[in-house]
Parts: structure tokens; C-alpha cells; sequence
């Protein structure tokens, strides 16, 4: 079942329809230079679909605030700010009532950020409150620009936003945009390509020309069709109007248009002397002049003698003392290092921050339990760190296979340190080889692939002996301090696909 709407008569004479259930899933794009007629198609869609479905009209010069009189529109003022603006958008979907929203008040700003929040009241319901809407944003230009105009960088941000979850998202919700704008070159691409409906409209310029053209299939030698368009003509594309191309009139509105362009009036009669004292004489009703607040002056500049002077004479201002360390024995203060840092490998999320950013975060922990910075330096940071990941207890650290792999570990990279005395440590304690993902872990990674990588380059230093037996298990020897790990997996085994009598 389709639902047809009169927009107009073709060039046979033929009503021009538009397929109003389909256009709820399609949406729509209309293109035109100013005087073309998009705000008369825009009103004839209006009112030709207003018993059939809702509407929400995004206005800003205030032209559509007639609808109210005659199909009972209620006009909302942005001016009443973006939170009020955010409610009232809430319940125009949760009882259904068609508005127009008045941006006409407003600036340039503070009409995208109106727009932006209006919008974002829409999208953003329940699922129960997704009826079906029509959209309707004129001057669409303003609200989503290809570059930054006359508003804020973040009201811009905020509209195109608001702009792209309605055209792109917003079928879903119920939500069927209708845009329209004067030139398609100032109109974001990634809110003009959502449309698959196009009325386009009289325009002069090549590159809209050749857009238009593009956008309706048609070749480029075509595009100049569209500078002899007359005042309401458009040619019409898409699944809601017509499969081809087709050169459509747009009919007549019954509600009157503001924003029409006024016609021409003969001046009134008057002698010369009498329009020069209605110039430079106050008239008997004329309001008030504004008072403007005069602008102060600005400060005189000073000398440029006397500003090189301040800079040769500018002294920091003095450095105030550090707080005294508290006075402690040797060990003590060892203790202290070491609490703090278990506190910091307590953190999941120490393994994957930078050595210098928890070196930093080790002396501020320091300051506070009035420990001297200077106790400890940046490399004996790294050399703890390596041994704090690497997991190693008092009975493990006091073996003399330890320290030999502390020896043997000032030999790489420090970011390899943790890993090789990790692997010591498993290789002391007599325990399974880990996994790769247990590697990777210690290193500070989320990938297997890489711990492997890393092994691979440690067995090139000649710090590491790799053996795979024939049932897949791996060991991990270190030669130069004669341990090896006891067998295990390298990857955990998976058992999908495996008869269950098989799966561990």
C-alpha cells in the first residue's frame, strides 16, 4: 500500500507524486538558489502530508510559523535554552504533536546549538516512543557546513553531529529527513550522500551544476538544464518520486509564506522638505536611542627602553624550601620503597604504562611518606621494576641462580629485563613454561605473536634455549645459568572441535 502525495504536476499534465511511506525510509535532499521555490516545495510538502504523519520543522528565519494557524503546529521559541529544548523534544515524540522550532531570535551560534539539542532530544528516546516523523530542517547549509563560518568550532561540531545522527541513523528511530539547501558545495558530504530522494532545483554555478547532475545519473553536457529552471520548477529522482529523472512543477500552498519575497511598491508623495525632517527630526512616537556603553581606551604601549629594562631586571621569584625528610634508618626507608613499590604493581593497569610516567608516580608516592627523591634514580627505578613484574619471592631472590640472572639481564634492553627474569624465575621455582599469553602479559602487551617475537630475539643474544617436544609442550632453558622451565603449552589448547571424550 503506498500513500501518494500531490506535489505538483509534470510536463504531460500529470500529477506528480510522492510516495510518502517510502520517503519515511529514504529521505530527502532538495537543491536550489535563493528565488528557486525550495521553501514553496517545502511548504507544499508540509501541508499536503500534515493529516498523515508528524512533523518537526527546524526554522531559522521563521517562515513556517504560520503552519500553526491553519494545521496546528505549535511554535516553539529556541531562545528557552538547550535543556528546556532537549524536554520538549522528549515529549513532542511521547505525544506525538507537530512543531515548528523558531530559530529566527537567535544568532548564528546559538542557532546551530538549539538545533543541535532540539535534535538530540529526538534521537534520543526509548524504543516505545520511535513513531514515524518528518524532519524537515530548511537552510540545511548552516546546520551542517563543510568548514567553519560564523559559529563557534564547537557549536559547528555539535550540529553536524546532531546532522548526521538524523540522516544517518535516524530511519531506525522513526526519524525522515528532509533536507534543503541553497548550494550543494556548502552542504557536508557525509549528510548529503544519506539521501536517496533528490528535488533539484534552478542554480547557476558549475559545481552545483555538475553535482546535481551526478547525484540525479545524469551526464555531465545535461548539467546545464538546471539555469533555465523556472521559479518552482525541480527535477525530481528516487524510489519516493521516480525512477528517472523528471522535470516536475511544484503545486500551490494554502498557508501564507512569510519569508516571501516582498513585491514592488511606488514611493509615497512628499516634498522634498518634509522627508528631510522625517529624517533629522524626532518623530512623535519614536522609541528611546539605545544607550551603548562607550568603549574604554586602550593603555597607552610603553617604551620599548622601558620593557627591555624589565626584562633585564626580572629576577624568578625564589623557590620555596622543600619539606625536611623525616630522618630514617637505611632500612626503613628500603621498606618504604618497596611498599610503595607493590602498591604500584598492584595496579592492573601499571604493565601498560610507560617506565618515565611510573617513575614519576613512584617519587610523588616518595615525597608524600617523606622520602628523599634522590634515593632513588631513574635506572635502579627500571632494574626494581624489571624484578617487581618478574614476581620473584624472598626465598627465589636470596638463591644464587638469581643473581646470576640479574647478571645476565643487564645484558638486554631494559624494556626485555622483566621478561628474561620472569622466565628465571619460573626456571628456579621448577615450574610449567608459560604461555605466550602470560609473557605478553609481563611485558605489557596483549599479543602472543609479539612475546614469541621478543623470545626469539633473547635466543639470538644466546640467553635462551627454546625446545617444542613432539606433543607440543615447550621449555624455556637459560644456558649461561644452567636452569630450564619444566614443560608447557605455549598457546592454551583449544578442545572445540574435539570429540568430548577427548576434551580435557
Amino acid at each position: 500500500m503506498t500513500t501518494g502525495i500531490d506535489m505538483g504536476s509534470t510536463r504531460d499534465g500529470q500529477p506528480g507524486l510522492l510516495d510518502l511511506a517510502e520517503l519515511l525510509a529514504t529521505r530527502l535532499l532538495v537543491q536550489g538558489n535563493s528565488g528557486s521555490g525550495k521553501s514553496h516545495l517545502l511548504r507544499r510538502l508540509l501541508e499536503q502530508s500534515a493529516p498523515l504523519v508528524q512533523q518537526a520543522v527546524i526554522d531559522p528565519e521563521g517562515d513556517f510559523v504560520s503552519l500553526a494557524e491553519q494545521f496546528g503546529h505549535v511554535v516553539v521559541d529556541a531562545a528557552c535554552g538547550d535543556a528546556e529544548l532537549q524536554r520538549i523534544a522528549l515529549r513532542v515524540r511521547q505525544h506525538r504533536v507537530s512543531v515548528v522550532l523558531n530559530l529566527e531570535n537567535l544568532d548564528a551560534d546559538e542557532q546551530l546549538r538549539a538545533a543541535a539539542a532540539f535534535l538530540g532530544g529526538l534521537f534520543d528516546v526509548e524504543r516505545s516512543m520511535w513513531f514515524p516523523m518528518l524532519v524537515v530542517v530548511d537552510e540545511a547549509q548552516l546546520f551542517a557546513p563543510v568548514m567553519a563560518g560564523e559559529a563557534s568550532d564547537e557549536a559547528r561540531r555539535l550540529s553536524l553531529g546532531a546532522m548526521t545522527n538524523l540522516m544517518c541513523r535516524g530511519r531506525k528511530r522513526g526519524l525522515a529527513g528532509v533536507i534543503a539547501t541553497q548550494r550543494l558545495a556548502k552542504l557536508a558530504k557525509n549528510v548529503a550522500a544519506e539521501a536517496s530522494n533528490f528535488l533539484m532545483g534552478r542554480t547557476f554555478l558549475d559545481i552545483d551544476m555538475q553535482r546535481a547532475a551526478d547525484l540525479l545519473g545524469m551526464e555531465r553536457r545535461q548539467a546545464e538544464m538546471f539555469r533555465d529552471l523556472e521559479r518552482g520548477q525541480f527535477v525530481a529522482l528516487g524510489p519516493a518520486l521516480s525512477k528517472r529523472p523528471l522535470p516536475l512543477r511544484i503545486g500551490t500552498v494554502s498557508s501564507v509564506d512569510r519569508g516571501g519575497a516582498p513585491g514592488l511598491m511606488p514611493l509615497p508623495e512628499q516634498a522634498p522638505e518634509d522627508a528631510s525632517k522625517l529624517i533629522f527630526e524626532a518623530g512623535a512616537n519614536e522609541p528611546a536611542p539605545t544607550a551603548w556603553t562607550a568603549r574604554p581606551a586602550p593603555r597607552p604601549r610603553p617604551p620599548a627602553n622601558d620593557v627591555l629594562r624589565q626584562i633585564e631586571n626580572y629576577r624568578p621569584a625564589p623557590v620555596p624550601e622543600p619539606e625536611p625528610e623525616i630522618p630514617m634508618e637505611p632500612e626503613e626507608r628500603e621498606a618504604i620503597m618497596a611498599e610503595i613499590l607493590r602498591d604500584l604493581m598492584g595496579d592492573p593497569e601499571t604493565r601498560t604504562r610507560q617506565v618515565a610516567v611510573l617513575y614519576q608516580d613512584f617519587t610523588v608516592r616518595c615525597r608524600m611518606r617523606r622520602v628523599a627523591q634522590a634515593s632513588l634514580s631513574l635506572d635502579e627505578f627500571r632494574r626494581r621494576l624489571a624484578i617487581a613484574r618478574a614476581g620473584a619471592n624472598d626465598e627465589v631472590a636470596g638463591s644464587d641462580a638469581w643473581q646470576a640472572a640479574l647478571t645476565a639481564a643487564a645484558t638486554l634492553p631494559d624494556d626485555l629485563q622483566s621478561l628474561f627474569l620472569f622466565i628465571a624465575r619460573t626456571a628456579i621455582e621448577q615450574a610449567p613454561c608459560p604461555t605466550d599469553a602470560e609473557l605478553a602479559e609481563v611485558y605489557g602487551s596483549h599479543s602472543p605473536s609479539r612475546a614469541r617475537r621478543l623470545l626469539g630475539y633473547i635466543e639470538e643474544r644466546g640467553l635462551l634455549v627454546c625446545h617444542v617436544d613432539f606433543r607440543g609442550q615447550r621449555t624455556l632453558a637459560l644456558p649461561t645459568i644452567g636452569i630450564e622451565t619444566a614443560p608447557g603449552l605455549a598457546q592454551p589448547r583449544s578442545t572445540k572441535g574435539l570429540p568430548r571424550g577427548l576434551r580435557a
